[in-house]
């Protein structure tokens, strides 16, 4: 995949002016040739006909148009001897189905397509169905409803934050908690007793705790006891977590249980409203930041251990089918030499990097906030970049890396899209 897409830069195509990447199709292909027959089906109030090619269903319902591959056909069967509904799985052996196979009859009602193959087997779906599942129908949905912010948005949102209890004994408030997490990338939770035993009972409320080389529930002081800036009173500026493991953490979980001292207000920035901005102002910067792979290390050989992680990525990580931006991998101390890109590409990686930046450290997108004793913080890693001013005195904190797909099946079980 990476060397599609820099083979592509190297062809010295210079981006498109909008959300479509080059990798995706650009549109239906020629026309195929006969047979092709249009079949209105229902009166014209029902927007449903449908077009039929020699290897695919064009299927027109609503406002969706889609083109539907007669093997996807076959092979997303729902009937009992091809799905499991029990399960949610398939039962069809896909590599079974013949990769030239038509229907021998189509016909379409106001609800359903039903498909007759060679063999006599009879499929049907929903058209609702085909229209949320769709490619056509999947590339106008987006995968994770967000409200993108700067620190103006999000104060005058006046985002409340969760009481403790209601967090931990009530589904209600929990749904809550996570409603504001998924929409704004962070969220709080008040009232939690200050130690690191509290804030395990409470992070393991919606997730399995990611141990990572910093261990389940790590302290965190000026120490230097690991080979990390964070590990020291100096500021850090704005930045993404363990960039440098293949998939970085998805939520982080901070809360400060002393503070002795003054400074030490912790950093919060939307990423992707800035890469948003990217976007919009120079869309050729960001669609560089999606394509180009870099490594991002970290080497340690402080107090008996050693590590040496490296992750591979692009900047912005987005969905191809819809373009939706689901991952930022920004920091600046733990990037590894660029060696990755070649010289025809990496000056304009150097103008859009500086771009992004740029944004990030516009001082409007900048939520500060104080973290106190009982105040816990969680941070979508894969949106928010967080980072700290400068202290003095003795600071302690606790927190954990936390699965993403474990807070996200949460979200889920509760009914929120996520």
């Amino acid at each position: 995949m990476w060397c599609q897409r820099l083979a592509w830069l190297l062809r010295g195509r210079h981006g498109s002016t909008g959300h479509r990447w080059p990798w995706l199709p650009r549109g239906p292909g020629p026309g195929l040739a006969a047979p092709a027959h249009c079949h209105p089906t229902a009166p014209a109030s029902s927007c449903c006909a449908w077009q039929l090619h020699r290897d695919h269903l064009e299927l027109s319902y609503g406002s969706t148009v889609m083109r539907l591959d007669f093997v996807w056909l076959r092979d997303h069967c729902r009937s009992a001897s091809c799905y499991n509904a029990k399960t949610n799985q398939r039962s069809l052996d896909t590599a079974s189905v013949d990769l030239a196979i038509q229907p021998q009859a189509v016909r379409v009602d106001e609800t359903t397509l039903f498909l007759t193959w060679p063999d006599g087997h009879v499929t049907r779906y929903g058209l609702e169905w085909l229209a949320r599942n769709s490619y056509e129908g999947q590339k106008q949905q987006v995968m994770h409803p967000r409200i993108l912010w700067n620190a103006e948005i999000y104060q005058q949102a006046q985002v409340p934050s969760i009481d403790c209890r209601s967090f931990l004994e009530t589904d209600k408030g929990l749904k809550e908690f996570l409603q504001s997490f998924l929409l704004y990338g962070i969220a709080f939770v008040e009232n939690v007793t200050p130690t690191k035993e509290d804030t395990e009972i409470l992070a393991k409320r919606i997730s399995i705790i990611r141990e990572t080389i910093y261990g389940r529930m790590w302290y965190f002081t000026s120490d230097f006891s690991r080979g990390d800036t964070a590990y020291t009173k100096l500021a850090l500026d704005r930045h993404t977590d363990t960039t440098y493991f293949q998939e970085p953490c998805g939520i982080q979980v901070f809360h400060c249980l002393k503070h002795e001292g003054t400074g030490g207000r912790t950093l919060l920035v939307d990423g992707f409203h800035a890469a948003e901005q990217v976007l919009r102002r120079a869309p050729e910067h960001f669609e560089l930041l999606a394509k180009v792979p870099l490594k991002h290390e970290y080497v340690e050989n402080v107090g008996g251990r050693h590590n040496h992680m490296i992750g591979v990525g692009p900047v912005l990580n987005i969905y191809p089918w819809n373009n939706e931006l689901y991952l930022i991998r920004y920091n600046n101390y733990d990037r590894a030499v660029i060696n990755t890109v070649p010289h025809g590409v990496v000056r304009r990686w150097y103008h859009a990097h500086r771009a992004l930046t740029a944004e990030l450290r516009r001082p409007d997108n900048e939520l500060w906030v104080k973290l106190k004793p009982g105040k816990v913080l969680f941070v979508d890693n894969w949106r928010v970049l967080h980072g700290r001013e400068a202290f003095t005195g003795y600071r302690q904190l606790c927190g954990c890396y936390l699965t993403r797909d474990d807070v996200l099946n949460t979200a889920r079980l509760l009914g929120l899209q996520a």
